[in-house]
């Protein structure tokens, strides 16, 4: 097993090898989460990896109740299916960060007046979507709430991101140019809040689904720091999984692997795929911008900084930027010769997703 065949088969779970007939649905199930912010961020992420996708697809998707929009990982908004979505806001409201000290003194808010303040939100939501600015006004009729409504009417969101990591409200549509709040269980094919160590292990398989194979340390820092699991559930969840994984060398490296995907996993070839994805796509922030198999460790910093990623053989290879009707790659030397190509095929691909001629100049 190498590491050019390991990143062909991830290639192909996260539909990079090859774009495929499948809806936005099902690309985001498959992905677990994708960012929302900016907005064509999620279009494009989405739209590489589906054949005749437009921009617009997620959004119009979202539009219609497809999908979840909610703070996730690192308190970030994501997309994410209304089936898999109470799993990831579960483990994401296991680290109970309202009961925080700070968060209790600067939110007046102790542990005990959560309840009744998540039951107040969802009273206020029962009638619809309500933008910021009414929800504000809806907390400044409670007395018991009322110092809440200058933080959501300056736009700090962080005393709202526990109602989401507890099912109460996700965001919705844009109004008139406000975002949206609106409750989950309003929304079709909401699956619910299950219980945490029903949630954990479900995760755990769709990260190595989708992201494996994946050293120890990955999968950690994928549900500690990402969604603010602590160690010891992790390690809890990876010994009930413990009949369902295995662990394989690649390239002498221990990693961990779905014993149901090692077969294909072995068979396995390296991809020659090269694709234009954007800035914080989920083939890098899955296995982490400081993964040496997919950035390159010298090109971590534009990786880190959002740039649009150009990947060659499953490695970011380069750089692209869009200025009017012209897409420039820059191409890294150390990836060698360029595939003009597959490049060329990659921008008309773009061209049609944006609806709007590019030509293509590569430095």
């Amino acid at each position: 097993m190498t590491w050019a065949k390991a990143l062909g088969w991830r290639l192909g779970r996260q539909l990079l090898d090859r774009s495929t007939s499948v809806s936005v649905v099902d690309v985001v199930g498959r992905l677990g989460a994708v960012s929302a912010w900016p907005d064509l961020t999620a279009e494009l992420a989405v739209g590489g990896r589906r054949t005749n996708g437009r921009a617009g697809d997620v959004a119009r998707a979202f539009g219609s109740g497809e999908l979840v929009k909610a703070f996730v990982f690192r308190g970030a908004t994501h997309y994410l299916t209304p089936r898999d979505a109470g799993d990831y806001l579960a483990l994401r409201a296991s680290s109970k960060m309202w009961e925080l000290r700070s968060w209790v003194s600067y939110y007046g808010l102790a542990p005990e007046d959560w309840p009744r303040f998540r039951e107040y939100v969802r009273n206020a939501l029962v009638k619809g979507p309500l933008t910021r600015t009414d929800l504000a006004a809806a907390l400044g009729r409670s007395s018991r709430y009322r110092h809440l409504r200058s933080h959501v009417l300056d736009g700090n969101y962080t005393v709202l991101k526990p109602l989401t990591w507890q099912g109460d409200m996700g965001l919705g549509p844009a109004r008139d140019g406000e975002v949206t709040f609106v409750r989950l269980d309003s929304v079709p094919g909401w699956g619910g809040m299950p219980d945490v160590d029903e949630a954990g292990p479900r995760v755990v398989q769709a990260y190595l689904r989708a992201y494996g194979p994946a050293t120890l340390g990955q999968i950690e820092e994928w549900l500690g720091p990402g969604l603010g699991v602590k160690r010891k559930a992790i390690a809890g969840w990876l010994d009930r999984l413990s009949d369902r994984l295995t662990r394989v060398a690649i390239e002498g490296e221990p990693v961990l692997v779905l014993r149901e995907d090692l077969d294909e996993l072995e068979a396995s070839r390296a991809s020659t795929a090269v694709r234009l994805l954007p800035g914080r796509d989920p083939w890098v922030m899955g296995p982490g911008t400081d993964d040496p198999h997919v950035v390159p460790q010298a090109r971590r910093e534009p990786v880190s900084r959002s740039a649009n990623l150009v990947v060659a053989r499953g490695m970011v290879a380069g750089t692209w930027t869009i200025r009017d009707e012209h897409l420039s790659v820059t191409w890294f030397g150390e990836s060698g010769r360029v595939p003009r190509a597959a490049l060329a095929d990659e921008c008309a691909r773009l061209s049609s997703f944006l609806d709007r001629p590019l030509d293509l100049s590569v430095a």
